[in-house]
């Protein structure tokens, strides 16, 4: 099962009544944080997404309040994938509900066809900025951790992946960033090579549908093309929630190009 994360670029892990207790631990939290005032700019997508971008109050452990650390047979699965386990952020909330996508504020016809035909497919850590929407390599994620926090129909908003993307996107950064200065690699416009390599993944790589349970954890190789699909009319449920982890290396960008 590990063995195959370097060729995949995904795991998806088996139930663990260690991550359910946490679940069961941080969801009254989780919940809260969907109705705080102070968190209510995360609602987008004419309120059908809660971005929810450190809305979990968890430690460093993952811990809320009195509640469990984020530990267990898979977490330790997770810590023999890396070369270290960094102190964990507080974790995003995302929050999808029935009719996601609608269009995000702000967002250009072109964009959220892109959401809605291509599961607005992309690597973290390199996000759009500023009018030109330009690219740059600014959140050097170690990996992504994605932890169910309730049931939810097949087609109720599912993370999507394309397999094996990894290994393309990776290489190309790495063709265009290995030879720069490493205080200067941030600066570097990524965004030609980024769209180029994207259309690659496109046609070479298969495209899968990711359902995970409370219990079970799903973990992305930092360079994985991913996003998430419709929420079709019809299919039940009134949401669908995520925690996701995404500590960033200890190394900073230089880690975060190797392929490991």
């Amino acid at each position: 099962m590990v063995s195959g994360f370097s060729e995949t670029g995904w795991l998806k892990l088996p139930f663990d009544a260690d991550i359910l207790s946490w679940v069961t631990s941080v969801l009254p939290a989780a919940r809260a944080s969907m109705s705080d005032p102070k968190l209510a700019h995360w609602w987008d997508c004419e309120d059908t997404w809660f971005v929810g971008v450190d809305a979990l109050p968890n430690d460093a452990r993952g811990a809320v309040g009195e509640g469990p650390a984020l530990e267990g047979a898979s977490i330790d699965v997770v810590r023999a994938l890396f070369r270290d386990w960094p102190p964990l952020h507080k974790a995003q909330v995302s929050v999808t509900r029935p009719g996601y996508p609608r269009p995000r504020r702000g967002e250009s016809e072109a964009a959220f066809g892109y959401r809605l035909n291509r599961a607005a497919a992309h690597v973290d850590g390199l996000k759009p900025a500023g009018p030109p929407r330009t690219r740059h390599v600014d959140e050097p994620h170690a990996f992504i951790l994605g932890v169910p926090l309730t049931e939810s129909h097949p087609q109720a908003a599912p993370l999507v992946i394309w397999e094996g993307s990894h290994v393309i996107m990776g290489q190309v950064l790495r063709d265009l960033l290995c030879q720069v200065d490493p205080e200067d690699v941030s600066k570097v416009d990524v965004t030609e090579v980024y769209a180029e390599a994207r259309k690659r993944v496109f046609n070479d790589c298969p495209r899968i549908t990711v359902q995970a349970k409370p219990g079970e954890i799903t973990v992305l190789h930092r360079h994985l093309l991913h996003g998430v699909d419709p929420w079709p009319d019809g299919v039940p449920g009134s949401e669908r929630m995520i925690a996701y982890f995404r500590p960033e290396c200890t190394g900073g960008v230089a880690d975060w190009l190797m392929q490991d």
